[in-house]
């Protein structure tokens, strides 16, 4: 079967709308898979098959309110293997602790964060991009502001037209719990993460085009040979012709992290650049360092997932914090235990405690106030 089609069928069967014949055909390849030279699934897909029956398994014995890392399981097989490490080490905190009364003290769940941003015009004028209706926004000299869905907004301009409104910025505001698409006067496509903005001219009319951004903002840069593309976040600057790479600058995170997917980026930091490759990540202080980057788990969130590799808990709170737009508590001495593992960022809060839950992690939910107890 198709590496597409087969998580396609995987993803249904999670959500329960696999009919009897998908069902059937799932188990028939899982009872190959420790069958010599049986097997006719490549290992991605055998990784991802043991562990959606792992979940079945655990459900069925320990009736343990289910983990379902749903959707991009087809895009990220990666997250099988971590949400396996999961579920295994939780039924091992089950049998040890017993049954972990957590998400009880979720008395109202808390929904996800969805399509929300302001808008603001070069005027003041702030437009709620929530509830506008699709359609032109505003008219800017030779610029229109154009709504096409309830996710995006592109910047549309009439070349033929010369009245270009000259040295105007408009700025897209995401706030917590909120996600936004915008389309750039040049083609440039940005997605803005929770709890981040990108300021950027009515037209690109000199010879770079220079936006500035807070928060996290995954891009893909139209190409133009002749005018750089500079993005300018805590401090330093980001130079690139045309690429694909995410930025993440939130003033409670330790380091601006810049990550490369396509292309080649220049990253100046105190008069000190360094160059970033495909792969690569570029983590900034007061300094440059250049590591291998987790490309999957970086850009996550842009693909509708929450994700946390090796995380310490402070830093899956403060994810948390941004997509559930609550305010995080602590109670007792914090762990700094490591976790791994990954959930839809269409799930409600309770699904992700969940799963910290398993980990013998105590939480309790009052308004929007996350106490977090170990």
């Amino acid at each position: 079967m198709e590496q597409h089609s087969f998580f396609e069928l995987i993803d249904k069967y999670l959500a329960g709308k696999a009919t009897r014949e998908e069902q059937s055909l799932l188990e028939e390849y899982y009872k190959r898979l420790d069958k010599n030279n049986q097997s006719t699934l490549t290992p991605e897909q055998e990784q991802a098959l043991r562990q959606l029956m792992l979940q079945n398994i655990r459900r069925e014995i320990h009736h343990i309110p289910s983990i379902t890392p749903v959707k991009r399981i087809n895009y990220f097989t990666r997250y099988a293997a971590a949400a396996v490490v999961l579920i295994a080490f939780g039924i091992s905190a089950y049998l040890y602790f017993g049954k972990p009364e957590t998400v009880a003290s979720v008395k109202k769940d808390i929904a996800p964060g969805g399509n929300k941003a302001v808008l603001t015009l070069g005027n003041g004028r702030q437009i709620t991009l929530e509830g506008a209706k699709n359609g032109d926004l505003a008219q800017q000299g030779a610029t229109t502001v154009h709504k096409t869905d309830n996710s995006l907004v592109a910047y549309q301009v009439d070349k033929s037209d010369n009245d270009a409104v000259a040295n105007e910025f408009n700025t897209i505001t995401t706030p917590r719990g909120g996600q936004y698409q915008v389309i750039l006067p040049d083609g440039t496509h940005a997605w803005l993460n929770a709890a981040s903005s990108i300021r950027f001219p009515v037209t690109f009319s000199g010879k770079v085009r220079n936006v500035e951004t807070t928060g996290e903002v995954y891009f893909e840069v139209a190409k133009d040979a002749h005018k750089p593309f500079n993005v300018i976040s805590a401090g330093q600057t980001i130079t690139v012709l045309g690429t694909h790479f995410n930025i993440m600058a939130y003033p409670e995170e330790s380091s601006v992290i810049t990550t490369l997917l396509e292309g080649s980026v220049k990253i100046t930091k105190n008069n000190v650049s360094k160059i970033l490759k495909p792969g690569e990540q570029a983590l900034v202080n007061q300094d440059i360092k250049i590591m291998p980057a987790d490309v999957d788990d970086a850009v996550a969130w842009k693909n509708g997932i929450t994700s946390f590799n090796d995380a310490d808990i402070k830093s899956i709170m403060r994810k948390v914090s941004r997509w559930y737009d609550v305010d995080v508590e602590y109670q007792g001495q914090i762990s700094s235990r490591l976790f791994t593992g990954s959930i839809s960022r269409k799930s409600n809060l309770s699904g992700l405690l969940k799963i910290l839950a398993l980990n013998h992690i105590q939480f309790s939910v009052e308004g929007k106030r996350l106490i977090v107890k170990q």
